[in-house]
């Protein structure tokens, strides 16, 4: 069988909770956050997953990441990657979406990017790395990372252009698959947060 990728938001953090785009700020978990994390962790201990013995597990190197890593029970087994930075909203960085649309009226940050930070064919570029390694695997692999980067990984394993990221809502704390279906790339499962329920 093809390899899959298990992705893992991080658990909520104060920005996380109060809209604010957080790219490359180093933040850490709120209390919520810890909570799901280690529910997650429980979830991906027990059956069926049985703590995934066999897969390799990447994480962002930002603190919100591998504090998630950690409490889910896979840090010590987590390599750091870089290519798993969330995207960097250079001037918008910390601002709200409602902070944003007071400026800029109409804005959309899938369509008019951020000024000072990464374009988002570079977050797609990375994104393309990261299919490139999971696909080079023997099995599945497991990645802990962050919203707006694992949305444009959705889009790109589907094959669509990284602005269709935008459909792809994703909640702290969840588990998505991005598998097969009749030997092509597909949504296994998507911002799945049945643990926390």
């Amino acid at each position: 069988m093809a390899p899959r990728i298990l992705l893992v938001r991080h658990g909520q953090t104060e920005w996380s909770l109060s809209g604010r785009h957080t790219g490359r700020t180093d933040i850490p978990l709120t209390e919520e956050g810890r909570r799901t994390s280690l529910l997650l962790g429980r979830r991906l201990a027990a059956a069926p997953w049985d703590a995934l013995p066999d897969l390799e597990i990447r994480t962002s190197p930002l603190l919100r990441a591998t504090e998630t890593a950690e409490l889910t029970g896979f840090g010590g087994r987590a390599e750091k990657w870089d290519a798993l930075l969330e995207w960097d909203y250079g001037e918008y960085e910390g601002l709200t979406p409602a902070q944003l649309q007071g400026l800029h009226p109409g804005f959309h940050i899938w369509r008019d990017g951020v000024p000072g930070g990464e374009r988002l064919a570079s977050v797609a570029a990375r994104a393309d790395e990261v299919i490139s390694w999971a696909r080079s695997r023997r099995q599945d692999v497991l990645v802990f990372a962050h919203g707006h980067f694992l949305r444009v990984l959705g889009a790109r394993w589907l094959g669509f252009a990284p602005d269709f990221a935008a459909a792809l809502r994703l909640d702290p704390a969840s588990l998505s698959i991005l598998g097969w279906a009749y030997g092509a790339p597909a949504l296994e499962r998507w911002n799945d947060t049945g643990h926390l329920g």
